[in-house]
């Protein structure tokens, strides 16, 4: 049986809560870092890395910003694309206007920077919640691009209000070329990923679940509600800065702030609904979703339609597809792809006697 638990016994609290607890799932886990490090950069060409792995890991990461936010600590957002192109601007002028200052530096300073001011969106969630917190969220997305707009120091006094990537260097290596930013991206994501597993798995994740579940409940039991909740904005926008950041520098190149408009927030919503919510892995499963769907429709529609269709009436058709396979896939699956996923786990555990 692939899944089978007998002899891998828990002997401490600490083994109890490992990101992967059956040995064989640690080898899995293993075994694919190594082949999405070691192999893929040997047998991947320019556009897998710059049309899919790239923006699949970014908005990955996205995800998880806002499922931290939302699945885990139960508050809803729509500025998450606001926080993203919060830390994406932070980073190119920390990086711009601090002289030898490492690009991961600029990164961390960029996140830190979207964290604070997620912290300060997040203040109306003392007093409101629900319906009223997205719209305070929704006017920090429209706050933040008239800012960014209309304040060219943001920009380098450039007239069209676009920043262009920094050189990716890091620790002497040049990961300009498709590869190396897909490395870079990567080796990003998997360390934010591993913390958010730490995260959710300890102290900080429980109070968000409680506060998620109940928050009179938490109260009672001495969780400190306010703290709770802005520390989950806090974190939240940090992911979501570093998210930005990426998208900017090692997927698009250049981005102007309307490169994180409405839209963008709604397609990381999607995302987490999608994948899951309240799941590191359906952060993965969600975005890839969302990125290899309409790559598979529009190659389909191509080979189906080509040359009959006018190309702005398939495009529209398109979105039309997507958009009524969201909603059946809701419907039939309201917990998300990694719902799926632990099904088909379950039922490995007994194959096979049983399927």
């Amino acid at each position: 049986m692939l899944y089978k638990e007998s002899g891998q016994f828990v002997t401490a609290y600490r083994f109890d809560r490992r990101f992967l607890r059956l040995r064989q799932e640690r080898w899995a886990f293993a075994g694919l870092l190594a082949f999405a490090f070691l192999v893929v950069p040997l047998i991947g060409n320019d556009y897998w890395f710059s049309a899919i792995l790239i923006p699949f890991l970014v908005l990955s990461l996205a995800g998880m910003g806002l499922n931290l936010l939302t699945g885990y600590a139960g508050q809803l957002s729509l500025g998450s694309a606001a926080f993203m192109a919060v830390g994406a601007f932070a980073t190119y002028n920390f990086n711009l206007r601090i002289e030898g200052l490492p690009l991961i530096a600029s990164l961390i300073l960029g996140g830190l920077t979207a964290g604070g001011v997620g912290l300060v969106f997040g203040l109306p969630s003392l007093r409101i919640k629900g319906f009223y917190l997205i719209v305070t969220t929704l006017a920090a997305q429209f706050f933040v691009l008239w800012v960014f707009t209309n304040f060219a120091w943001f920009s380098n006094n450039s007239s069209s209000g676009v920043i262009t990537a920094p050189p990716l260097h890091v620790a002497g290596a040049d990961f300009s070329a498709p590869a190396g930013r897909y490395l870079l991206t990567l080796t990003i994501v998997v360390a934010l990923g591993l913390l958010a597993k730490t995260i959710v798995s300890g102290e900080i994740g429980r109070k968000w679940m409680a506060v998620r579940d109940m928050d009179t409940a938490a109260a009672v039991i001495g969780i400190s509600v306010p703290r709770t909740k802005l520390l989950a904005f806090a974190i939240s926008s940090f992911y979501l800065g570093i998210a930005g950041a990426l998208w900017a520098f090692t997927y698009l190149g250049t981005v102007e702030p309307h490169g994180f408009d409405l839209s963008r927030s709604f397609q990381i919503l999607f995302i987490i609904i999608i994948g899951g919510m309240g799941s590191i892995l359906g952060n993965f499963l969600g975005a890839a979703f969302i990125v290899l769907f309409p790559i598979l429709l529009s190659n389909l529609s191509s080979g189906l339609f080509a040359g009959t269709i006018d190309p702005g009436q398939l495009e529209n058709f398109q979105k039309m597809i997507f958009g009524a396979l969201i909603i059946f896939f809701l419907i039939k699956e309201p917990s998300g792809l990694a719902k799926v996923w632990q099904t088909i786990k379950q039922r490995l555990r007994v194959w096979p006697l049983r399927f």
